[in-house]
């Protein structure tokens, strides 16, 4: 389960930037995650509720997950195209030698807090 790894990592990162933004609570993490990571809602979803627990700063947070579809570029005709994780062949010209340039990666696209002078997110 590599979810629960990925999402360690991704509270380990927004800890320090919620801490030096005077962050009483975050309250929400948002993240772009590309399909080809094979990342799995529910145990994203479940991992981070697990991290969560007995952490007073992401207690009662929120994860938003906005999932990315793979694009692909054809070595041979230059088509850039969207696809599904299985089938990359061009729908062009039927080449099979396409480089994935989006939908394999997992970024932190926001995070949302509560500073002691708040009374909502920000």
């Amino acid at each position: 389960m590599h979810e629960l790894s990925l999402m360690q990592s991704v509270m380990d990162s927004v800890r320090p930037v919620a801490e030096e933004n005077h962050a009483t609570k975050v309250v929400a993490v948002n993240l772009d995650i590309g399909e080809m990571t094979e990342v799995i809602e529910d145990v994203m979803e479940f991992a981070f509720g697990v991290l969560c627990e007995d952490d007073p700063l992401f207690e009662g947070a929120k994860l938003n997950m906005n999932f990315i579809k793979p694009r692909s570029v054809c070595k041979e005709c230059g088509l850039e195209f969207e696809h599904d994780r299985f089938h990359m062949t061009c729908p062009n010209c039927g080449a099979v030698g396409c480089r994935l340039i989006e939908g394999r990666d997992l970024h932190i696209a926001s995070i949302e807090i509560d500073t002691p002078d708040e009374e909502g997110g920000s």
